[in-house]
């Protein structure tokens, strides 16, 4: 049988990256319901994020299994190959984390998320100079536009929550500054992981169970001198779960492998399209579930994040061919 054109493959792959997309949106915008219903106060945060990373490791190890990829990768992987891959990213991410949980204490929830969301941008950046992915003019404005909706979503969500007090210098240095390296940091981090995919051709399920490891073993360094580490010594390390604590842990855990899979086949800049349209999710579903309306800011943001998008999909970065 001869091979299947290229449009064709073409079509698949899109049709794939569509369906991962849409998964990851989902719940991506379902997650804080799920889990401001299913997770108690008492939870110690720590444990739940260990579990997850747990929860992380065994579907990706049963995805692999599934596809048949996993004794290729038992055979094949070294701790070298995994370190130069992952390495950097996963300790990018370990400090990005840090940065934004001493920002979130020092500056106002609207100022810290919009803020964060110039993630979006520095995402495109990095992407340019790490793969050389270009993008036209007309993508150049759909992320800009995709950026102003953000804010917009950010200013509804963070308008009703209150402010951080504190002198200029404390929020300049503790607050403003941390958030914006850590979104510089995030944008590299997520093109560190789209090349080790598409350049190292590193599996995404893979990307995902090094990640976790990495990550939880951080988490597990800090538990010495944290609060939380302390609260699981005196309290157990499952202390405030329920059955239906599982719930929110597992649907996390398969969002992190969603989130894998769109880097890697859609790169990061999309995965930003994919977590501001969630937004617009939770904003329907606390409407659905909650009868909270969505805000003014979050109706304005509804059509840009659909023109954004639209006008990115449909004006890709064309190759200019030479004159011979």
């Amino acid at each position: 049988m001869a091979p299947p054109p290229p449009s064709q493959g073409l079509g698949m792959n899109n049709a794939r990256i569509h369906f991962f997309s849409i998964l990851l949106a989902l719940q991506y915008g379902a997650q804080p319901l799920i889990s401001q219903r299913f997770i108690r106060h008492e939870v110690i945060v720590t444990s739940s994020v260990l579990t997850c990373e747990l929860a992380k490791v065994i579907c990706a190890v049963f995805f692999m299994a599934k596809d048949g990829s996993l004794r290729k990768v038992y055979k094949e992987w070294t701790l070298v190959g995994a370190l130069t891959a992952l390495g950097l990213p996963a300790a990018i991410y370990a400090l990005q984390n840090s940065l934004l949980q001493i920002s979130f204490k020092n500056i106002d929830s609207l100022t810290f998320s919009m803020l964060n969301q110039t993630k979006i941008f520095f995402t495109a950046f990095f992407t340019y100079f790490i793969l050389r992915q270009k993008q036209s003019i007309e993508q150049i404005g759909a992320l800009f536009l995709l950026i102003v909706a953000a804010v917009l979503l950010s200013v509804g969500e963070g308008s009703s929550k209150g402010s951080a007090s504190g002198n200029a210098d404390q929020i300049l240095f503790y607050g403003i500054i941390p958030v914006l390296v850590s979104s510089v940091l995030s944008g590299l981090a997520s093109s560190l992981c789209q090349w080790a995919s598409q350049v190292k051709k590193h599996s995404s399920y893979l990307m995902t169970i090094e990640m976790s490891i990495v990550g939880s073993l951080c988490l597990l360094a800090s538990t010495l001198k944290s609060p939380d580490g302390e609260a699981m010594r005196q309290h157990g390390f499952f202390y405030g779960w329920t059955p239906l604590t599982l719930i929110p842990v597992i649907f996390n855990a398969l969002g992190g492998i969603l989130v894998g899979l769109v880097t890697s086949h859609a790169g990061g800049v999309r995965k930003g399209f994919v977590i501001v349209s969630a937004l617009l999710i939770t904003a329907l579903l606390q409407f659905i579930f909650d009868g909270k309306p969505p805000s003014l800011y979050c109706l304005v943001a509804l059509p840009l994040v659909v023109t954004s998008i639209s006008i990115y999909q449909k004006y890709p970065y064309q190759v200019k061919k030479k004159e011979s």
